[in-house]
């Protein structure tokens, strides 16, 4: 058994392949497991990966997984998880980098705490800035409880920090079937799997570990497309919602999904106007949905504590949602 299995999705990404690869080869071991994903990319990016096969293939152990459909991100993280065999599984994303050496600090971390899953900080990189990002925790490598890591609902926690890049998870997660993702989600595919993780999970820790390299402002990518792929987010919050709502404790987490949900609605509509006319009027119709869809006690309670300028937004959908519905 592997003692790392490192999960890569690439999609259209020649010009960053390279990058990624090369850190890949800085952090190989022989013991270590590297999958790479291509999910049906249009570009160079596959002979850029067969090569890297074969480059790789002397200083760790190498899968090509070649995708015959583009499916998105979680799709493509689930065909490497299907495919992972070792003790413990990271994921880097195919246009993002590691520092070298820090895949053999992130095992040694996780398996000196003992714990289901270590969570890291990261590096943000857009254009030549670089801005370090840390995961939402203030203890420090010690072992915690990850449902109590959910909470307080007004603060941003540790299910806000949502990149599956950030950390290593044991085996055992995945024979739970806690670690695949949501299939076919375009975006915030992160979202219902670390709430996922942090219900089901019984152990995690966060380290004070730099080495994940996170490309923003890439042409291309979904953050910078305003297209109907983005409106994912809802369908996303929406899992997260429902499982919250069935879980033991119900009663104390489902204000935080209920005004992390309203949250992320606020966010898109004010960028409204980077979306597409039809895309736009999609948003607004199903964020009005959604809004009648989440438990109405927990989201007049989000919208009374929630600043002004984003509660006036939803109250403004919500209104529109109870004035369509006495009209019909």
């Amino acid at each position: 058994m592997p003692k790392l299995s490192v999960i890569v999705p690439f999609y259209n990404v020649q010009q960053y392949a390279p990058d990624n690869l090369r850190s890949l080869r800085a952090n190989a071991r022989p013991d270590f497991e590297f999958i790479l994903v291509d999910d049906k990319s249009k570009d160079e990016t596959p002979a850029i990966l067969e090569r890297a096969v074969e480059e790789l293939s002397d200083v760790a152990q190498v899968r090509y997984i070649r995708r015959e459909e583009n499916g998105g991100l979680a799709t493509a993280r689930n065909s490497g998880l299907d495919a992972a065999t070792g003790e413990y599984i990271t994921f880097l994303d195919g246009d993002d980098w590691l520092a070298p050496g820090y895949l053999g600090e992130l095992v040694t971390a996780i398996e000196r705490l003992g714990c289901d899953f270590v969570r890291t900080d990261h590096v943000q990189a857009t254009a030549r800035a670089r801005t370090v990002h840390r995961a939402p925790v203030g203890r420090r490598h010690e072992v915690l409880d990850p449902r109590g890591a959910i909470l307080p609902a007004n603060r941003t926690t540790s299910v806000d920090y949502a990149y599956a890049w950030a950390g290593a998870y044991h085996r055992r997660l995945l024979d739970k079937g806690v670690l695949h993702f949501t299939d076919g989600l375009r975006t915030a595919e992160d979202r219902p799997w670390i709430w996922k993780l942090h219900r089901e999970a019984e152990s995690f820790a966060v380290v004070s570990l730099l080495g994940v390299f996170y490309r923003r402002g890439v042409a291309g990518s979904l953050t910078q497309i305003g297209d109907v792929r983005q409106l994912d987010f809802i369908r996303a919050f929406d899992q997260v919602v429902q499982e919250t709502a069935a879980d033991r404790d119900a009663d104390r987490l489902l204000p935080k999904a209920v005004r992390t949900y309203c949250a992320i609605i606020a966010h898109h509509l004010s960028e409204i106007d980077k979306f597409e006319p039809a895309v736009a009027k999609q948003l607004r119709v199903m964020s009005a949905a959604a809004i009648k869809r989440m438990p109405q006690d927990a989201l007049g309670d989000v919208l009374d504590t929630m600043d002004l300028r984003r509660a006036s937004k939803l109250r403004r959908l919500r209104r529109r949602v109870t004035t369509a519905k006495a009209a019909a």
